[in-house]
């Protein structure tokens, strides 16, 4: 079947044959583009081209360009419909996608086909506005190598030549513009990104968010993908301190949870001012982390950094409630260092002005846990400690479970849980907890972040994923400050021990590696994840810090921008240069076939005969035979195998041969 295919593609005209395979070319450049575009324009791309590959097939006349303006038309209209402008890197990518397409009906010429091929370098590079990571890296690499074949294969001459031949060329010389890519890669100027990423809900997903909608979720999906990574100078700590710090979240209007800071027209509280009074005790912990894209300011450091992380290009803020926010959103890997304490203790150690905001709670909502909330703080006599142990101890007990799907809860959240549904995600145990705490007349708050992570054996990273995203709780003790309490851990506690996770169910490919081998979809996830890492690091991570560090290594001491471009305008010049005198070198000494023919002209300068330098064979060897006459007739035949040797399709005889010759020949004196 597959010898028929090759047959049937091979019996087809030239044209037919290089346009399908451009048009296939061009379908690989655009899909990774099919989630970053309106349904409509990858519809209408895709339609396109397989009209135009039927087209070519059969023979037919290309669309006049009454089709081509009504279908450019159509699309302007559609994309500002749906983008609302024509300009900026959706609209953009939008219309050039759509250009892309549309100017195949027009491969009449080879200027037509010259177009194409830059509009779809163009495309291919605008797939990097979207992602950065390495499968789309890898496919784009695949798609420069299809577009340089398609280049070459334009140059090659008349006939039918194979696009193999094309293809090694094309390989050749992304091989050869290998290592300029390298310099250019190392030493050509960064900027900041031209547009951050898009913003990403994560409604029905695990992960963070700046609010938190008790109860509006009946069935969590566990994310998988990776949040951060984190490299721990020397032993990490232990399992049951690794609390990564986000939003803290203290202000509930009865259904939402959000941080305590000012929506529009709003004063800052008078907390937000407050200096955190942290005081830290024990080692601290040094690590490195590699932060995804998640275009807010969040800074994910472990429980808790005194000084500030060590973030390149970032000014960084610690608020009152000891989270670490940078001066914009963080819109590009971003690499930092930072120096945890995990045992700290911050906040005030007395009751203060600002302490009352934490015990504020929306009247009207949950009153049997407010009643609750009064009956257990009575039996501990009041005391706060006591109440706390005690709430604990019914979440322990009590027949609480830690689900992914406990349902959507109602208006009064705490009630429902703590009396009739006794199961949820850990937003709904932390809410419902801050809210009995609050209802004691204990200040609490609630903490966002990630716990956990798993170690990954082949990098020795850290990976933390959105799965691991989770939410605890502080609250406040006099002479103690605030506290950490996870009441999650006295519903599960393997989910904060011994980072036990609820897994989503896997699909048929997961179960029948699982069924073969447990371990291998692991240890493959291991593998890949190690790799993406290398990737990360070394080649996304490559930061304009990065670029000053390289210039101080190699001896300047105070690198700037304009020491940047004057090395990379002293490779360039080198570059040429170098590559001007192999080409010279390629063309005069390298060639063995002109060395011989030098020779020759040579010697039979020395015999006294006038060869032009630019004289072929057949000329030499006629006024061989005009000089010499017949007793010349070996040099002249040999001169004209020589010319055989080069230019003739059967190519008698070998180089190696008439070399030997040369030198048995009776050259005249």
């Amino acid at each position: 079947m597959l010898s028929t295919a090759r047959s049937r593609i091979a019996a087809l005209p030239r044209d037919t044959r290089d346009t399908l395979f451009l048009l296939a070319v061009i379908g690989w450049v655009m899909v990774p583009h099919i989630g970053n575009l309106p349904w409509w324009c990858s519809a209408l791309a895709a339609g396109v081209l397989l009209w135009r590959g039927v087209l070519a097939v059969r023979n037919r006349p290309l669309p006049g360009k009454a089709w081509l303006v009504g279908l450019l038309i159509v699309t302007a209209a559609a994309t500002f419909l749906t983008h609302r402008t024509l300009f900026g890197r959706d609209a953009g990518v939008t219309l050039i996608v759509v250009l892309l397409a549309l100017k195949t009906l027009e491969l009449r010429a080879r200027r037509d086909a010259f177009v194409v091929f830059f509009l779809g370098f163009f495309t291919m590079l605008t797939n990097f506005f979207f992602s950065q990571s390495l499968p789309v890296a890898a496919a784009m690499m695949l798609g420069l190598l299809g577009l340089l074949t398609a280049l070459v294969n334009a140059h090659l001459p008349v006939g039918k030549p194979p696009l193999a031949e094309a293809a090694k060329t094309a390989g050749w010389m992304a091989l050869l513009g290998a290592p300029i890519m390298a310099v250019l890669f190392v030493l050509f100027p960064r900027f900041a990104p031209l547009w951050g990423i898009p913003g990403d809900a994560m409604t029905g997903r695990s992960g963070l968010s700046s609010t938190m909608q008790v109860g509006s979720v009946a069935k969590l999906a566990l994310d998988e993908t990776i949040a951060f990574r984190v490299r721990f100078e020397g032993q990490p700590p232990a399992p049951a301190t690794l609390y990564f710090r986000g939003p803290v979240l203290s202000a509930f209007d009865g259904r939402e949870w959000r941080e305590m800071v000012p929506r529009l027209g709003q004063r800052y509280p008078m907390s937000y001012y407050t200096a955190p009074q942290l005081v830290v005790s024990g080692e601290p912990v040094r690590y490195e982390v590699t932060l995804e894209p998640h275009n807010r300011n969040w800074l994910m450091t472990l429980d808790v950094p005194q000084r500030p992380p060590e973030v390149p290009g970032y000014e960084t803020l610690m608020t009152s409630e000891l989270q670490w926010l940078t001066s914009r959103p963080v819109t590009d890997l971003l690499r930092y260092r930072a120096e945890s304490y995990t045992e700290f203790r911050s906040g005030p150690a007395q009751l203060t002005t600002v302490l009352p905001e934490y015990l504020e709670l929306p009247p009207g909502f949950n009153p049997r846990t407010r009643q609750l909330a009064g009956q257990m703080r009575a039996a501990a006599g009041g005391d706060p400690t006591g109440f706390i142990d005690a709430a604990l101890q019914r979440l322990t007990s009590g027949g609480y479970e830690y689900t992914l799907e406990p349902g959507v809860y109602g208006l009064h959240s705490a009630d429902e849980f703590w009396f009739d549904r006794k199961q949820g995600f850990c937003e709904h145990i932390a809410s419902a907890f801050v809210i009995l705490m609050r209802a004691g007349n204990v200040p609490a708050r609630i903490v966002t972040g990630y716990q956990g992570g798993e170690l990954n054996n082949v990098d020795r990273f850290w990976t933390v994923r959105q799965s691991d995203a989770h939410a605890w709780t502080e609250v406040w003790l006099a002479g103690r400050g605030w506290v950490r309490i996870d009441p999650t851990g006295a519903v599960s506690p393997g989910r904060t021990g011994s980072f036990q996770r609820l897994i989503p169910p896997q699909g048929v490919l997961g179960a029948a590696v699982a069924t073969i081998n447990p371990t291998l979809a692991a240890n493959l996830r291991a593998a890949w994840e190690a790799l993406n890492n290398s990737w990360n690091q070394w080649v996304l991570n490559y930061t304009q810090s990065k670029q000053l560090d390289l210039l101080k290594d190699i001896g300047f001491t105070s690198p700037t921008w304009e020491d940047l471009a004057y090395v990379l305008l002293g490779v360039v010049i080198v570059v040429a240069l170098l590559g001007a005198a192999w080409s010279y070198w390629e063309r005069i000494q390298h060639d063995p076939w002109l060395r011989l023919l030098s020779r020759a002209r040579r010697r039979l300068r020395k015999a006294g005969l006038d060869v032009p330098e630019s004289a072929p064979p057949r000329k030499v060897a006629n006024l061989v035979t005009a000089r010499f006459g017949p007793d010349a007739r070996r040099l002249s035949d040999w001169l004209l195998e020589l010319e055989a040797l080069r230019y003739s399709r059967a190519r008698p005889g070998s180089l190696a041969a008439l070399r030997q010759q040369f030198r048995q020949l009776p050259w005249p004196t």
